[in-house]
């Protein structure tokens, strides 16, 4: 399987996103849909309680408990993903602040497309993204087929110009995935794309079993975020 690498400016070219790659097997073309499903059904009775209870204690400084933001889905088209939320009010403006006072964090900001200290994080914020629990609404967007259990990170609009690759945009974006359960900050952002690739090119049953085991070995670790 070969990727030639190129920019995928906007969604405007969605149509010609769905890039070159081999056919898919019967996993993926039909299995891996049934599989997310099956097990989002099976586990909301457990997860659901658990998002309820989250909710409940991120909600108690009166910003709302959970936080929507625009992601770029298969083909390049636009979703709304949705998390828990773990950052103060007003992140996005503070973070603008931030990184035009510190040098050091706007350079590692440019490079991975996150801090290791990010200012904004609450406490709170902080535990549910070790345990990665804040992912968890992101069910929600699996169940609707906006996502998969497993696959690529799902990455902002803003950032389609940084991302060097087209197999990001072959796949439905993963709550899991190669980068999540691996060097995550010390990877730059460039690096999600052979991340990517390499899942597109042995995307299975059995591999994508292994990265759901190797996320349950994360959380229960707390190594998250």
């Amino acid at each position: 399987m070969t990727i030639h690498y190129s920019n995928i400016p906007n969604e405007a070219q969605a149509s010609s996103v769905t890039s070159g790659l081999s056919k898919p097997g019967p996993y993926e073309a039909v299995f891996k849909r049934g599989f997310d499903i099956f097990l989002v059904l099976v586990a909301l009775p457990i997860i659901f309680p658990i998002i309820a209870v989250l909710a409940l204690l991120v909600a108690r400084d009166g910003d709302g408990a959970f936080y929507c933001q625009k992601r770029v889905g298969r083909g390049g088209k636009t979703y709304r993903m949705w998390k828990l939320r773990t950052m103060v009010a007003n992140a996005d403006q503070q973070l603008m602040v931030y990184l035009a006072k510190n040098p050091a964090a706007n350079a590692e900001w440019t490079t991975t497309q996150k801090l290791k200290n990010d200012p904004r994080i609450t406490p709170l914020g902080l535990v549910l993204r070790k345990c990665s629990m804040d992912e968890l609404p992101q069910l929600w967007n699996v169940l609707i087929g906006d996502m998969s259990l497993v696959g690529p990170r799902p990455m902002l609009p803003e950032q389609q110009d940084l991302y060097p690759g087209l197999a990001y945009y072959d796949q439905r974006p993963g709550i899991t995935g190669i980068w999540q359960v691996s060097q995550r900050n010390e990877s730059t952002f460039a690096d999600r794309a052979r991340f990517d690739t390499d899942y597109c090119a042995n995307i299975s049953f059995k591999s994508d079993l292994k990265l759901l085991l190797a996320t349950a070995q994360v959380v229960v670790r707390g190594t998250g975020y």
